[in-house]
């Protein structure tokens, strides 16, 4: 925003090999009480028996809340080593998004959800695949 202040506008999803699934867009910075709130509402429907999630170390990804949520389904958390988002599989298709939101420049919470929105729906299921790959994980 020109000469305005900056906020905070935080995007998390999923990435599947078949592309991203439950996004959520949160004015505002991660904390642990809306992880919790995500995994709970937004990320635990979609996920089944076997799934693993994979997780960087912010802290609020570490609460126990957000953990009973995803092994409830019957899938696990699998913390990744520290300063390795090398081994995220999702970290490619944020910068992707990132690239997206830079060349458009949204001006406004409407616009900047329509840029995301736009964005996750031009990731292929081949993108998503490679960016597995990418990490070192040998899609089945």
């Amino acid at each position: 925003m020109p000469h305005g202040h900056w906020k905070t506008t935080t995007f998390i999803g999923g990435l599947r090999l078949s592309g991203m699934t439950a996004p959520m867009m949160l004015d505002g910075p991660m904390t642990g009480e809306w992880f919790a709130a995500y995994a709970r509402k937004v990320l635990g429907p979609t996920l089944s028996p076997g799934d693993i999630v994979i997780l960087d170390n912010l802290p609020a990804h570490k609460g126990a809340v957000a953990r009973e949520a995803v092994e409830a389904v019957g899938a696990r958390l699998l913390f990744l080593p520290p300063y390795s988002p090398d081994f995220n599989p999702i970290e490619n298709i944020f910068a992707k998004m990132k690239a997206s939101i830079r060349r458009v420049a949204p001006r406004t919470l409407d616009a900047l959800q329509d840029t995301v929105c736009g964005a996750i729906d031009d990731i292929s299921h081949r993108q998503a695949a490679a960016c597995f790959t990418a990490a070192g994980y040998e899609p089945d």
